[in-house]
């Protein structure tokens, strides 16, 4: 008995043929999965689609489109056991790169054919839903400027582009970062909470490696004192996330922790999963095992915490998380 799953398919996703995209993952996966094909529009989001599989009482879900589409998915899935199968069609593709899982269609077809089952941890954040990360600061401001022409024109290097354009309007704020033991106040630049995230999500990569099914949250501090220092901040980031390797530059600071809370003065735009949701304050939790997904093994790095060097820092041990 061939195996049944809701194909959420957004046609407006990347820079490829979205009917070809479309009859490719049909041909691939139509002899071996009876597919309920589920098309997004301006009205409908995936989200939307994937809550109404869920209480069709559907087995499985694959999602196809860019990062939003499949984070909009996999939020409706979290808590369910439902497993979730990515077709990554995007700009940036990161939630595919973060959990290993081929971008290209071919590739992850035959993952959802042939892969396994992982249950791997999401997380809240201000009560909504997050898979990848949610960023302050210098993140959030080039998300905003990399517009929806521009990602269509440029692909990837419209990210490149609003992150030089960025750049240009460097400024710090200071932050209060509270974990559930300690309370940090420090001036950054940018502030990134990861539950997933690629070695291209340069910002998030402090750490050796962020393991998405630790039950913790992985936070990275760039803390530079000028453009120069930003630049370079971001350059060592990148190498360090190619080379495995955790930052050393006393302008970068990180720490993992179950529950994070972050509050800015001034207020700084927040970006949640690719998408601008407001200001700071936010407050991420980790939930655990909260997704399941389909994916190829892949190996991990332990990540380490390192936080002295950063400028204007202070650390307060913290017995117990508050709630306001």
């Amino acid at each position: 008995m061939k195996r049944s799953a809701c194909l959420i398919f957004n046609p407006v996703a990347g820079q490829s043929d979205p009917e070809q995209d479309l009859l490719t993952i049909e041909t691939l996966l139509a002899p071996e999965i009876d597919l309920d094909i589920r098309l997004t529009t301006p009205e409908v989001d995936a989200g939307q689609l994937a809550h109404e599989a869920v209480e069709r009482g559907v087995h499985m879900i694959i999602a196809s489109g860019g990062d939003g589409t499949l984070s909009a998915a996999a939020n409706a899935l979290v808590g369910t056991n439902i497993p979730l199968g990515i077709i990554s069609r995007g700009t940036a593709n990161a939630f595919a790169s973060a959990l290993g899982i081929p971008d290209t269609i071919e590739g992850a077809c035959q993952t959802i054919l042939e892969g396994t089952t992982r249950v791997v941890d999401a997380a809240q954040c201000n009560g909504k839903p997050m898979v990848l990360l949610a960023g302050v600061g210098f993140e959030a401001e080039m998300v905003e400027k990399a517009d929806r022409e521009s990602k269509n024109r440029f692909g990837m290097l419209a990210y490149i582009m609003a992150g030089v354009k960025q750049l240009r309007e460097f400024d710090i704020f200071e932050a209060k970062i509270e974990t559930d033991e300690k309370v940090i106040t420090v001036t950054a630049g940018a502030v990134t909470i990861a539950n997933a995230a690629p070695a291209t999500s340069i910002l998030a990569q402090g750490p050796a490696g962020i393991i998405f099914d630790d039950g913790l949250l992985d936070l990275t501090v760039v803390a530079p004192e000028n453009r120069t220092g930003a630049i370079a901040s971001a350059y060592h980031l990148l190498q360090s996330a190619f080379r495995g390797d955790a930052a050393e530059r006393d302008d970068i600071g990180y720490l993992r922790a179950r529950r994070i809370k972050v509050t800015t003065e001034p207020p700084q735009k927040v970006v949640l999963d690719g998408e601008i949701i407001g200001t700071t304050p936010i407050d991420v939790e980790c939930v655990p095992g909260g997704l399941t997904i389909l994916v190829p093994v892949t190996e991990e790095v332990q990540p380490l915490e390192k936080l002295e060097g950063l400028p204007e820092l202070t650390v307060a041990s913290k017995p117990q998380f508050e709630l306001e």
